[in-house]
């Protein structure tokens, strides 16, 4: 069994508003290339950071990098919340 970050994209690629279908479409990928690239019980297969990205930007959802953040140490901070371009320095200061 993989790990937990292959289990968020996998059910993120099968729960998406966008169908897996229409999803591997848009990003470029055959439709069982995508399912195969996701799935948590396959060993061999490998899901590139750029696909990564384009999963999370056609979807609008950000869990694998909220999850990878967090596993670092990290926290994802929506830009539009900061009321000054020098909180970002404090909050480098706070990880």
């Amino acid at each position: 069994m993989r790990s937990e970050l292959t289990k968020i994209v996998h059910e993120l690629v099968l729960n998406s508003p966008i169908p897996a279908k229409a999803l591997a479409k848009e990003i470029g990928k055959p439709y069982s290339t995508l399912l195969r690239e996701v799935n948590p019980y396959d060993a061999g297969a490998k899901l590139g950071v750029e696909t990564l990205m384009d999963i999370m930007k056609k979807t609008g959802n950000i869990e694998p990098l909220e999850y990878i953040a967090q596993e670092m140490g990290f926290a994802i901070v929506d830009p539009k919340l900061m009321t000054e371009p020098s909180d970002t320095a404090s909050l480098a200061e706070i990880a």
